[in-house]
C-alpha cells in the first residue's frame, strides 16, 4: 500500500516512488491513479470508481497471489482513512498468510508493506500554520461505513474534552447538512469565536485556505476534498495563521530573546 501524498508525484516519498517504479501493477481510485499516471506508464492498472474499494482490493490481491507485484495507492497516507486497513482485513478474511520485511524469505506468505504518505491533516495544518501543536482528534463525517449516531457521540466527546478537531469528509451532495449538525454539537462546548481552518485541495491546483470562526463554519465553502480544523479553547489566529499553543508560554518567557528559568 502506497501513500501518494496530497498532490501527486511531487509529494511522493523516495520509498513510495521506488515502489511504484518496481511493481508490475498499480490499483487505485481513478482520481488518484490520474495524479500519478506519468509515473506508471506501461504498468497494468486496476482503476475503479468511488465505493468500489472492495472490488479494487480483491483484484489487487488476486494479482499478487498470481505472482504479479501490485501497489494499492491511496491519497495522503494509506493508513489514515484509506486502503491499508481494508487490504489487511481482506487478507484475514481470505486466510492469506502475510508478512513484512522480516518474513520476506517465507515463500508461503504474501509480502505486504505499508508505505507512508502525507495525510490531509498534516498537509492542511502546514498551510494554516500550526493548528495541531497540541492534542487533537480526527473524525470523519461520512456515515457510509459509520452510523451517524456514532459520529455524533465522537464529536460530543472530542468537543467536551477540548481536543482540536480535524473533520474529514465534511460535506457531499448526499450529506449536505452533516457539517452544520457537527457545528452545533461542537458549539455546546466551544466559544463561537473559536478559530476554524478550512483547507480544500491541499497542495493541488484547486487549493483554497480560509480561516473563519466556529459560528460561521456553516457558511464555509467545503466539499469532499476539504479538511476542517476546529481549534480548542487555546487556539488563536495571528497574521493569517492558525496556532494552537503547546504550552510553552505557561512555563517560559517566550516574549524575550533569553530563555527564562522555569
Amino acid at each position: 500500500m502506497v501513500g501518494i501524498g496530497p498532490g501527486g508525484p511531487e509529494h511522493l516519498s523516495q520509498r513510495a516512488a521506488r515502489v511504484l517504479e518496481t511493481v508490475d501493477a498499480v490499483a487505485g481510485y481513478t482520481t488518484y491513479i490520474d495524479l500519478i499516471r506519468p509515473l506508471i506508464t506501461g504498468k497494468q492498472i486496476v482503476s475503479t470508481a468511488m465505493k468500489k474499494e472492495v472490488d479494487r482490493v480483491s483484484a489487487a490481491l488476486d494479482l499478487a497471489l498470481s505472482g504479479t507485484s501490485c501497489a494499492v495507492v491511496s491519497s495522503g497516507d494509506p493508513g489514515v482513512y484509506a486502503m491499508a486497513g481494508l487490504v489487511l482485513e481482506m487478507c484475514r478474511e481470505r486466510a492469506i498468510a502475510i508478512g513484512g520485511s522480516e518474513k520476506a524469505e517465507d515463500s508461503d506468505r504474501l509480502f505486504v508493506e505499508v508505505v507512508p504518505g502525507i495525510p490531509a491533516l498534516c498537509a492542511g495544518a502546514s498551510l494554516l500554520g500550526a493548528p495541531l501543536t497540541h492534542d487533537f482528534a480526527a473524525i470523519s463525517l461520512s456515515d457510509l461505513l459509520t452510523p451517524w449516531k456514532t459520529i455524533e457521540t465522537r464529536l460530543e466527546a472530542a468537543a467536551r474534552a477540548d481536543f482540536v478537531i480535524v473533520i474529514y469528509n465534511p460535506k457531499s451532495r448526499r450529506r449536505a447538512d452533516h457539517l452544520a449538525r457537527a457545528q452545533q454539537i461542537i458549539l455546546r462546548h466551544r466559544d463561537p469565536a473559536t478559530p476554524v481552518g478550512i483547507v480544500t485541495g491541499a497542495m493541488r491546483e484547486n487549493q483554497r485556505v480560509t480561516i473563519t470562526t466556529l459560528t460561521d463554519l456553516h457558511r464555509g465553502d467545503v466539499d469532499m476534498q476539504t479538511t476542517v480544523f476546529v481549534g480548542n479553547s487555546s487556539t488563536f489566529s495571528y497574521d493569517g495563521f492558525m496556532i494552537t499553543p503547546r504550552g510553552y508560554a505557561q512555563k517560559y518567557d517566550i516574549g524575550t530573546s533569553e530563555t527564562a528559568t522555569p
